[in-house]
């Protein structure tokens, strides 16, 4: 069995990592109660640079990462598009894991016609280039978020159902799996006690990086305008309204951009330790 890991050995780089995910994380969920202005709400000038004032009906207002094509507060729609982003996109990476683990954990379990039906239809899947099929999807049923958390879930359940069954095989030679059996216990026994806890620290660092793609998978959708729809805000869709702006040398489209990316490091970097830790934890 997997030794415990040792969190009081967290590397600085992790530590970071773990910082700005809370902080995006803090954003999400309280962003829009620290936002200046509604989501929608337009409060000024088009493309005005950062730091900029300019006077208002009720005094001078202030735009701290200045304004979008239509004039809207950009650190707003940021902070609304986190809880959008990062909301729709765990949801979407749960669901995705749910049916991909436990799937992957009772194919290896039970084996023979159950793993076979369950690997073929999974081959299936997975023969569609993911960016086609959701296209195709989204353009017949519209790119309402439940369709679009349905669709990603699914085309992202296959990756997570081939690791999770190829971690299960594994455990499945191991004695104490063999010992489990001769006892009487039930497959969704094993596949609880025993299989999952001992998969977990794969699991967790697979899910991360999962999250990382469902995140950049969305943002892609909502650049090509089949995502997450206006006027809620989006870091995708921002960076694709306000992408003529670079033409003017204004980088309001870097800013959404940037989140990003600041994102998917900060989880990539928790992602390196949690890999790390379980790679020196199987040599002790």
């Amino acid at each position: 069995m997997s030794r415990p890991m040792q969190f009081d050995r967290v590397p600085l780089s992790a530590r970071i990592g773990m910082a700005i995910i809370l902080a995006y994380v803090a954003a999400a969920l309280f962003g829009p109660f620290l936002a200046p202005y509604g989501q929608t709400e337009v409060a000024g000038d088009q493309w005005t640079p950062l730091f900029w004032s300019q006077p208002g009906p009720d005094g001078d207002v202030f735009f701290l990462l200045g304004t979008d094509h239509l004039g809207r507060d950009l650190l707003t729609r940021l902070l609304y598009g986190a809880r959008n982003s990062i909301g729709i996109a765990l949801v979407t990476t749960l669901l995705a894991f749910a049916a991909g683990v436990g799937i992957g954990l009772l194919a290896a379990t039970k084996q023979g016609v159950v793993d076979q039906i369950a690997s073929r239809s999974i081959d299936v899947l997975m023969a569609f280039p993911s960016l086609i099929f959701a296209l195709m999807i989204l353009a017949v049923l519209g790119s309402s978020i439940p369709v679009l958390i349905v669709v990603i879930a699914l085309l992202n359940m296959a990756s997570v159902f081939r690791i999770t069954r190829a971690l299960a095989m594994d455990l499945e030679a191991q004695d104490f799996v063999d010992v489990a059996k001769l006892r009487g216990e039930s497959a969704l026994w094993i596949m609880r006690r025993e299989l999952l806890p001992n998969a977990m620290v794969p699991l967790a660092a697979e899910f991360g990086l999962r999250f990382c793609f469902v995140l950049l998978f969305i943002a892609s959708l909502s650049f090509i305008g089949l995502g997450i729809q206006p006027p809620m805000a989006d870091w995708g869709s921002m960076v694709r309204e306000n992408a003529s702006a670079i033409s003017f040398g204004v980088f309001t489209p870097l800013i959404p951009a940037a989140a990003i990316a600041g994102l998917t490091i900060g989880v990539n970097l928790v992602i390196d330790w949690l890999t790390n830790s379980r790679s020196v934890g199987n040599e002790a």
